[in-house]
Parts: C-alpha cells; sequence; structure tokens
C-alpha cells in the first residue's frame, strides 16, 4: 500500500467505518508522529484543542509536543456516526504529566476524508479530567490496545 491510498475507502459502511476507526487508533497508540501522519493528506487541516495545524509537517510538529508531555498515552476511540466520506467519534485516552500527574482525556472528533481514504479533515475537542493513578482503566502495555480489551462502552465513558 502506498501512502497514496489509505483503505478502506469510503463511502463508509459500519463495517468499514468501525475498522477505520480502529486502525487509527492503533497508530495512534503507536505514538509515531511520522506514521501517523501518513493517514492524512499532504495539505490536511486540523484543529486539535486550541491548536491548527495544515499539513504534514504541521501536523508531526504537533504530535511530537504532544507526546512528549503526555507520558504513558493509551487510547480507546469509538465509533459515533458516519456517512459517506464522514466518520465521527467519541474517545478517551490516559496519560501522566512531567510529575507524575495522572488525566483522562475525553473528546470527540468528526474526520472527511478524500476518495484515497487520507483524513483531509480533522476536528478535535478534548477535555482533561485529572484522576489517580489507581483510578486508571486503560492498564494494557503501551501500545496497541489487545483485540479483547474492553472498549469505551464497557467503562461508560
Amino acid at each position: 500500500m502506498s501512502d497514496a491510498e489509505r483503505p478502506p475507502l469510503p463511502p463508509f459502511n459500519y463495517a468499514t467505518a468501525t475498522l477505520k476507526v480502529r486502525l487509527a487508533e492503533n497508530a495512534w497508540n503507536g505514538r509515531d508522529p511520522a506514521k501517523v501522519a501518513l493517514a492524512y493528506t499532504v495539505d490536511s487541516r486540523w484543529r486539535n484543542r486550541n491548536e491548527f495545524a495544515t499539513g504534514r509537517p504541521e501536523i508531526i510538529a504537533l504530535l511530537e509536543r504532544k507526546w512528549a508531555r503526555e507520558h504513558d498515552y493509551r487510547l480507546i476511540k469509538s465509533l459515533w456516526a458516519f456517512h459517506d466520506n464522514q466518520i465521527a467519534v467519541r474517545f478517551a485516552y490516559e496519560w501522566h504529566d512531567d510529575q507524575g500527574n495522572w488525566f483522562r482525556s475525553y473528546g470527540n472528533e468528526n474526520w472527511a476524508f478524500d476518495a484515497a481514504g487520507l483524513m483531509a479533515e480533522r476536528h478535535a475537542s478534548i477535555n482533561d479530567l485529572a484522576i489517580k493513578a489507581s483510578d486508571r482503566a486503560f492498564l494494557w502495555p503501551q501500545g496497541r490496545r489487545p483485540d479483547d480489551h474492553p472498549g469505551l462502552e464497557h467503562f461508560g465513558f
């Protein structure tokens, strides 16, 4: 597969939208900004919290900053809705800062894809909740969430 095409391709159905969400989750849990950026068009437009990025170099820089401060990051994404070339997801992720303070971040993303399955737009709204280390729910080893690990619905997030 070249970076010119990223299956599954739109228009999405339930199965392909669900797969697209899981593939994105897997990539983000790998925390490799350059690899993650390949899922986006070369001129992709992002809003992530209060940051805006356009194009892969800016996306890579944003992700590098993000994962430099969000340690032991573990993410679960869940399909919320889809239509043609658009997908909406909800997500939660857990992480800690340099001082060891734990957080669970919750949010929603709206995605729009080009015909080759590359994300052309990503709009993310995210809120952080301070949690105790003992309240963590995402305890798998760093990296891809195991297939048998519960999704967001299990936790009520």
